[in-house]
């Protein structure tokens, strides 16, 4: 939120939001454990200490799935971001994998999970290597009045990329999960508000002394973006947390919705939605005979804070199933939140930037597709898949 095309500066401020209903469970904070958070639901199975030591067994004995990156595989474009805070409509652009950055009607410029790098690891030099480009860098970016961090895994929580944020744009905001703010305060960075589920906040964006002088050479387009407000909330999602061996589940994790400018966002982070067992070679898991426990919450988000305008859902990173989706949701999954937290479109992340998982990099989008039709969905226009880099307004 530094220098604009504007030319203004706004200052972003954070006050107690006038509580709202919530499910019953909110206020029991089942989710808090002795130390750290914990998934409370049955829909959970914490396996997560042996998914290494399957994964180098699957490889040494030829069961793992290696997917093919030889390009093509998901176009990237160069995004074209607008060159001021005016837009009548809400402005998604998928930037890669779960960093998407937003633009509402009113003016706010918010960016989600922002990780740019060639690498995610730490250091920027251990972990999966892109098989797509970033479409941009931070620089590239004219106006990020906030950012909002899902959770703390390298994937989607980047050192270089917070830091150059915060120098880059002074004055911008971070909203993360409790326990991640001391993290941004090691880094230097003390414009954080870390929030538990259910939380809100009002936030305001008001111009600075600068503006004055702005105004005098833009006229009324700095007008437009005066008394920017929006309302945000810090929701439940099923995940796991850590950023080395020694700090497992001592931080949150967790889905944002943001009011603004007449339009309601929810982006779910990262998330399971129930956990399946491994099954025989050819069974469906999505058989009416199975009856998996599923995650309790995004029904109740639906209810307590839906309708949204746009979902931003996760699609990939899912496979081997009895492996990872307690904690990684696949496109038919995703079609359940969907429905489920009451979003009216939605569109794919979570896919196309790192191989994470074993799924081939283009499966995603056509195992969306299939889900649509399967739960009698059209398979364009409702939930919909970018190219890397791409717009799509609402």
């Amino acid at each position: 939120m530094g220098s604009t095309t504007t030319g203004v500066l706004y200052a972003l401020s954070v006050a107690s939001a006038p509580a709202r209903p919530a499910p019953e469970d909110a206020s029991a904070k089942s989710h808090h454990a002795k130390s750290g958070f914990r998934n409370p639901w049955d829909s959970w199975k914490d396996i997560n200490l042996k998914i290494p030591a399957e994964i180098l067994m699957r490889r040494l004995t030829g069961k793992a799935n290696v997917p093919n990156t030889t390009a093509p595989t998901v176009p990237v474009r160069k995004p074209e971001f607008l060159p001021s805070r005016e837009t009548p409509n809400l402005r998604a652009t998928w930037l890669g994998h779960a960093c998407y950055y937003v633009e509402f009607p009113g003016g706010l410029r918010a960016l989600f999970d922002p990780v740019l790098e060639e690498r995610c690891g730490p250091y920027n030099m251990l972990g999966p290597k892109r098989f797509t480009d970033a479409p941009c860098k931070i620089k590239d970016i004219p106006m990020i009045d906030a950012v909002f961090i899902s959770h703390n895994h390298y994937d989607h929580l980047s050192y270089p990329g917070v830091t150059e944020i915060a120098k880059r744009h002074p004055n911008c905001h971070f909203f993360v999960p409790l326990g991640v703010k001391a993290w941004f305060k090691r880094c230097g960075i003390s414009q954080v508000t870390e929030l538990d589920w259910w939380d809100e906040r009002d936030i305001t964006l008001s111009p600075t002394e600068e503006k004055e002088a702005a105004v005098e050479a833009v006229g009324d387009a700095a007008s437009t973006a005066v008394g920017i407000k929006a309302r945000i909330g810090f929701l439940p999602s099923q995940h796991v947390t850590a950023r080395t061996p020694f700090d497992r589940h001592q931080t949150l994790w967790g889905s944002w919705t943001i009011e603004s400018g007449g339009k309601h966002l929810y982006f779910t982070g990262d998330t399971g939605y129930r956990s399946i067992p491994e099954l025989p070679e050819g069974e469906d898991e999505n058989d009416p005979k199975y009856n998996f426990p599923v995650c309790p919450a995004f029904k109740q988000i639906g209810e307590f804070r839906g309708p949204f305008d746009l979902g931003l859902i996760p699609i990939g990173a899912y496979a081997p199933r009895h492996m990872f989706s307690s904690m990684h949701i696949d496109p038919h999954e995703a079609v359940h939140i969907f429905q489920e937290t009451k979003c009216k479109t939605a569109l794919g992340m979570h896919w196309g930037t790192w191989v994470l998982t074993e799924e081939d990099v283009l499966e995603p989008p056509e195992k969306l597709k299939t889900a649509l039709k399967q739960f009698g969905l059209p398979e364009k226009g409702v939930f919909d898949v970018l190219d890397i880099g791409e717009s799509r307004e609402f």
